[in-house]
This record gives C-alpha cells, structure tokens and sequence, in this order.
C-alpha cells in the first residue's frame, strides 16, 4: 500500500462522488482536451504543467473508470481523509482562466473551480514532488493499482507502461468524439472521413495541407510541405495516428480548432 494520501480524483475531473460511469467519461473527454499538453507549442512555458495536469486527469479516469478500482480507491479514500465530497461550480469559469478555445482552462462546466486546487493538493499528497525518486512523473493510482512502483530498478518501465496507458485513454475519447462529428469512419477502423480533411486542410491553408494518396480531390490544390511528407499517405491509419504525426505547431492548432469548432458541445464553449 503506498505510504501517501491518494489525490482526490473526483475534483480532479470536476465530479461528486457520486458521478455515472458516463458521467466519468464526459468529464473525462472535458478535462484531457482542457489540459492537453500539444494545445500549447513545444517551448511554451505553461507545457510542463499542463503536461503534469494531463497525466493527473488520467490517472483519475484509469482508477474511476474501472469499477474495481474506483471501489478500491474510494476505500483508500475513506482511510486516508481524502477531503469532504466534491461540488462541481455551476459557473462555467474556472480558476484556471482562459477559454476552452484558446487552450486556457475556463469555460467548463463542473471545472476546477473549488475552494483548493486538486492538482497541488494531489502533489502536495505526494510529498509535495510531482516526481519520483526516479525523476519520473509521480502516480499515485499507478503505483496502487498495478504494484510498480517508479524507482531507479524498474528502468522506467513503470513510467513507459503508464504513458502507454495514458496515450490509449485519449485516443479512445479522442476518435470517439470524431466519430460522432462524422470526422472518422464508424466501421471500427475510425479512418479520417472527408470531413476531417476538410477541417484540417483550413486550419492552416496551403502551409498544413498535404496530398493524401488514395483520396483524390480531399485537399485539391493544395502542395504538401516538405514537413508532412511523413504523412502524405494515411490510408488506413486512424484519426488519432494522424493527429500524432503532425508536427507539433501544426499539432496545436488542429486541437485548438477541434476544441472550438468541433467539441464545443463537450467543452461548454
């Protein structure tokens, strides 16, 4: 059992206690597109903390999407104190400030707007590092739930089997909300539709636009750069293998765009 207080994950995801399992997953969706470290660029000085947010969120959503687990982590919860039940704010700010659109954090409801902050309080939980002994990020769920612990003997095993995990939440939510835009094909494979080419063929003009191979007259008259030759031909790759394949700047504004124009419904903006 590990030897610090569990975060409270519930605040973490804007959530009572008392939160459906669909509940989880739409504050879920909410929380990973609001605090999605490639909505900033790569040298952005706010990165490292969104990037530690984006991994406190799912590790919320690893342990309270899963029955067993939640029922374990609320037991852990109980022993240790973890704080009085969480009120999601009926306002749509946030303390985080900013828009949903613009990569800031406000703008959801049932947001992190409360009387503390569950992220330092989650770190503060930890000993007040957001990091191991080993340097790697600190997890709480990880280390109750699958026993491996981040220390210098594993050789970051933990570290690379909990991204792994994390990067499979998200592109589950991530192809999902695509699928119900009709940007990704609902047959199982979530290929990228016309629609979505559509959609990432403006956001940067002639600078983003590539040719597709296989997929005549999705970006017509459009010069692929030299930069998105690695990705020219998506046939049969998901939404989601493409997204990551972007170069990062590019990255950014088609998550930013996908926040605004496409998940508005989900973000509350």
């Amino acid at each position: 059992m590990p030897s610090t207080r569990p975060p409270n994950y519930y605040a973490i995801l804007g959530l009572s206690s008392t939160a459906s399992t669909n509940q989880i997953r739409d504050a879920y969706k909410r929380a990973a597109l609001k605090t999605h470290p490639d909505r900033v660029a790569a040298d952005a000085p706010d990165r490292a903390e969104r990037t530690r947010k984006f991994q406190l969120v799912n590790d919320a959503y690893y342990t309270l999407s899963d029955p067993i687990r939640r029922r374990e982590y609320d037991e852990q919860r109980k022993i240790f104190g973890v704080g009085a039940d969480y009120v999601p704010p009926s306002s749509a700010s946030s303390s985080w400030g900013g828009s949903a659109a613009s990569g800031g954090s406000g703008g959801m409801p049932g947001g992190f707007d409360n009387t503390s902050d569950p992220f330092a309080e989650a770190d503060a939980g930890a000993g007040g590092a957001s990091t191991s002994p080993a340097g790697q990020a600190f997890s709480w769920a990880w280390n109750f739930f699958t026993k491996q612990h981040q220390s210098n003997n594993d050789n970051g095993r933990a570290q690379q089997d909990r991204e792994q995990t994390q990067n499979e939440q998200f592109a589950d939510v991530f192809e999902e909300m695509l699928r119900e835009e009709g940007m990704a094909e609902p047959d199982g494979t979530n290929r990228p539709t016309n629609k979505f080419w559509s959609l990432l063929g403006g956001i940067s003009g002639a600078a983003l636009g590539f040719i597709v191979a296989n997929v005549p007259g999705l970006l017509a008259g459009v010069v692929a750069g030299n930069r998105l030759g690695a990705i020219r031909d998506a046939k049969g790759k998901s939404v989601y293998a493409v997204f990551q394949e972007l170069p990062q700047d590019d990255k950014a504004r088609l998550l930013t765009q996908l926040a605004a124009k496409v998940f508005s419904h989900t973000v509350g903006i």
